[in-house]
C-alpha cells in the first residue's frame, strides 16, 4: 500500500513538471513570434527602406525665332570721313534688308564703335622705332530678329549684292530660339516624372511591396541639343543649342518613395 502511494505521488509530481515545461515553451514561442513580428514591421516602415527610380523624357521641337547678326566697318584718315563712310554703309544695309522683305521692327543697328588705327615703323636697320596713329576705324553691327525663319536664312546666304555695293559686310551664323520654351520644359518634366513613377510601380509589383509617401524628388538639368546629336552634346550644367533650327530637349527626374 505504501509503495502504491509513493508511485502515485511520483506520477503527480512528474505531471506537474511536464505542464510547467510545456507552459514555458509556449511563452517562449509567443515571445519569439512577437519579436519577429515587431522586427518585420520595423523593417517595412523604417526610413531606410524605400524604392528609388530615375525617369527620363525627350521632346523634339522646332525653333520659331531666328536671330542673324552682321558687322561692317570703314577706315579713314579722320573720324569725320570714317563716320560718313560708315553711315553710307548702314543706309545700304538697311535698304538691302528691307528689299528682301524684312521690316524696320526686325532690324536693329547697334551704336558705332570707334578706334584709332596704328602702324608699326622701323628704321633702315630693321629695328622697331614705335607705333604711329594713321587714322580711325569705325565699325557697326546689325541684329535681325524674325519669326520668318526661311526668309532670314535665305538672306544670310545671299549677301553678294551687298558686298558688290562696296559694303565690307561680315555675316555670322544664324541663331535659333524657341519663344515658348517654358511650355516645352513643363511638358518635359511631366513626362520624365511619369516615367519615373512607372518604373517605381513596376519594381513594387515585382517585389510585392506597397508604395508609401514620396520622400524626395530631384530634377536633373535640361539638355537642349540639335536633333539626332545624341548624348555627346550634353554638358554638366545643361546644354543650350542655338545653332540648329530643329532641337531635342531632354531631362531626368529621380523619385524616392517609402515602402509600407
Amino acid at each position: 500500500m505504501e509503495e502504491q502511494n509513493i508511485n502515485e505521488n511520483k506520477n503527480k509530481n512528474g505531471g506537474g513538471a511536464g505542464f510547467l515545461s510545456a507552459l514555458f515553451i509556449a511563452i517562449a514561442v509567443i515571445a519569439s513570434s512577437a519579436i519577429l513580428a515587431y522586427g518585420f514591421v520595423y523593417y517595412k516602415t523604417s526610413g531606410d527602406n524605400d524604392i528609388k527610380a530615375t525617369g527620363s523624357a525627350s521632346v523634339d521641337f522646332e525653333s520659331d525665332l531666328i536671330v542673324w547678326r552682321g558687322n561692317f566697318a570703314q577706315e579713314a584718315a579722320t573720324s569725320q570721313i570714317a563716320y560718313e563712310k560708315i553711315k553710307r554703309d548702314a543706309d545700304l544695309v538697311r535698304e538691302y534688308l528691307l528689299k528682301q522683305g524684312l521690316t524696320d521692327s526686325e532690324i536693329v543697328f547697334n551704336s558705332v564703335d570707334v578706334s584709332r588705327t596704328t602702324e608699326d615703323r622701323y628704321n633702315d636697320e630693321g629695328n622697331y622705332i614705335g607705333s604711329y596713329y594713321t587714322g580711325y576705324r569705325l565699325s557697326q553691327s546689325v541684329v535681325i530678329s524674325s519669326k520668318n525663319i526661311a526668309m532670314v536664312e535665305n538672306i544670310s546666304r545671299n549677301i553678294s549684292s551687298l558686298l558688290e555695293s562696296g559694303v565690307e559686310f561680315e555675316s555670322y551664323s544664324p541663331e535659333y530660339y524657341k519663344t515658348n520654351l517654358d511650355d516645352v520644359k513643363m511638358e518635359l518634366i511631366g513626362k520624365a516624372t511619369e516615367n519615373a513613377r512607372e518604373r517605381i510601380d513596376i519594381m513594387a509589383a515585382s517585389t510585392g511591396a506597397r508604395i508609401g509617401r514620396l520622400k524626395n524628388s530631384e530634377l536633373g538639368v535640361i539638355q537642349i541639343t540639335p536633333q539626332n546629336s545624341g548624348t555627346s552634346s550634353y554638358t554638366y550644367d545643361g546644354a543650350f543649342d542655338t545653332s540648329s533650327r530643329y532641337k531635342t530637349a531632354t531631362i531626368t527626374v529621380r523619385l524616392d518613395y517609402a515602402v509600407k
